[in-house]
């Protein structure tokens, strides 16, 4: 039998690398960025999707339009990125083996690899499952419900990496020849997307 595996878009940042409005509604390819992570995701086999939100939510529900996923609120956005995956995960449906975490700054994602990595779990099934692009690992990353009462635990910025960092034995990963997604998290990076460098 197919496991049901959740996919979490981790959207609820402040932006503050790059000051102003929230990153998650620059323009990208005649939407926004958050936008067309979306559509990436929701084109995925996933069976379901949660768009993660915090640092001015209102405004981002207003402006980015979702088919099949639903958004979530994440109150203490400000604690970091550990608070948008327990906010995220305590949404999952209780039918839910897995969930996927994607980060909603990265509009270069693509949904194979999100296909990748449930496949792997589904022949693996180990705790977690990281996709490396050519030799480096990234997002998505799958994480088992077996672990996510560790997660929820967690507290700060980069809770869950730690965690990982901790529990290498935790890990399969998938390699994909694909080039590595990047993260938009200043003006640089935003330029260096839109202008294809």
């Amino acid at each position: 039998m197919s496991a049901f595996v959740s996919g979490l878009i981790l959207a609820a940042g402040k932006s503050t690398r790059l000051g102003g409005g929230p990153k998650q509604l620059l323009p990208w390819r005649e939407t926004t960025l958050l936008e067309w992570v979306v559509r990436q995701v929701e084109s995925s086999p996933l069976d379901e999707v949660l768009v993660v939100l915090g640092h001015q939510s209102e405004e981002v529900r207003r402006r980015v339009s979702v088919v099949r996923s639903r958004f979530v609120e994440t109150p203490d956005f400000g604690e970091g990125c550990s608070a948008s995956i327990r906010n995220g995960l305590k949404a999952v449906s209780a039918k839910a083996d897995a969930a996927i975490l994607i980060l909603g700054d990265q509009p270069e994602i693509d949904a194979a690899a999100i296909r990748a990595v449930i496949e792997g779990w589904d022949r693996w099934r180990s705790p977690v499952m990281r996709i490396s692009y050519r030799g480096h690992s990234g997002h998505p990353v799958l994480v088992s419900r077996t672990i996510f009462p560790q997660i929820e635990a967690l507290r700060g910025d980069k809770g869950v990496w730690k965690l990982l960092e901790a529990h290498p034995e935790w890990i399969q990963e998938i390699e994909l020849d694909l080039p590595h997604p990047r993260d938009i998290n200043s003006w640089e990076d935003y330029t260096s997307l839109i202008t294809g460098a």
